[in-house]
């Protein structure tokens, strides 16, 4: 790769980089799977004869969604041995990447929970349909379908997904606005605070990886979250700081103990208030948030 400046398989595969991880992320879920697999489609890019390519985006997105399957499918050996809950890897995002609302949605902690309830086939279908447009004959090419069966697919992910995604998709401002409340009741330790801004049906999932100490089933209810945040974080004895980032497309909250990193806090918002809270403490999953420059998706 040190023809950087003058391979035009290089130029093209650097070109297309970020829908290239984007796609691998929205199907693996997983910031260093997503890395490893444009690796592999690197390596099989620069073996292509590019006289036989009639549109290089298009191949690429099919060999990025080849390799994505593959992982996918010994990924699932993985999630099934997991420890407790499984959350997606954070991924920090530029700001711009709120401002794009389709695209906020599609890599979403909600959204990405709900993916993970398709077949393989079904979200590479999904996300190359619904986040990426791209034709009915290009994914029947890139999953080995036809593009008849693709399109059936197609509709039975988007009802499944339908079904489980959010109701309603929520500006940044009002995700903010919800999470400098939630902030602030954090640090100050304010159970009745803390109940105020959480729907009464609110959902917290966390995730330690079998590493931290976690809920190892989602809890469910105001009430009882809010014990077990200001329980759990009360327990800690040590200095808290919480501080707004931006994961997923999201506004979120980089939370550290005694200076330490401690977690990712990403929250799903709806008519004001948090309805989903989804709290990342696994340390394998915590590397690239501190040392990672926001990424640009597309």
């Amino acid at each position: 790769m040190s023809n950087r400046a003058t391979n035009p398989a290089t130029e093209t595969f650097v070109a297309h980089r970020n829908l290239l991880f984007t796609v691998a992320y929205e199907m693996l879920g997983s910031a260093a799977d997503a890395e490893d697999v444009l690796q592999e489609t690197w390596l099989r890019w620069v073996k292509v004869d590019m006289g036989q390519v009639s549109d290089q985006r298009a191949y690429l997105v099919r060999i990025t969604t080849r390799q994505s399957l593959n992982r996918l499918r010994t990924m699932k050996r993985r999630r099934e041995a997991y420890v407790g809950q499984w959350l997606p890897e954070p991924l920090l995002t530029a700001p711009d990447v709120a401002e794009d609302v389709e695209l906020a949605e599609s890599v979403s902690m909600a959204m990405m929970l709900v993916l993970e309830t398709l077949s393989p086939t079904e979200r590479a279908v999904f996300v190359l349909r619904e986040a990426f447009d791209v034709g009915y004959d290009e994914i029947a090419a890139a999953v080995g379908k036809s593009p008849a069966a693709v399109r059936q697919i197609a509709h039975r992910a988007r009802r499944h997904v339908d079904a489980r995604r959010p109701r309603a998709v929520v500006s940044p401002s009002e995700t903010r606005a919800a999470l400098e409340s939630f902030q602030r009741v954090l640090e100050t330790g304010d159970l009745q605070g803390l109940l105020d801004v959480l729907a009464p049906e609110v959902v917290l999932v966390s995730d330690g990886g079998g590493v931290k100490q976690a809920a190892l089933r989602p809890i469910s209810g105001a009430d009882k979250v809010a014990r077990f945040m200001i329980g759990g974080l009360g327990k800690n004895n040590r200095p808290i700081t919480v501080a707004p980032t931006v994961v997923n497309g999201s506004p979120a909250l980089l939370v550290h103990l005694d200076g330490e990193i401690d977690g990712i806090m990403a929250i799903r918002v709806e008519d004001a208030r948090i309805t989903g809270l989804y709290y990342v403490r696994n340390p394998e999953k915590l590397n690239r948030v501190e040392s990672e420059t926001p990424l640009t998706l597309r």
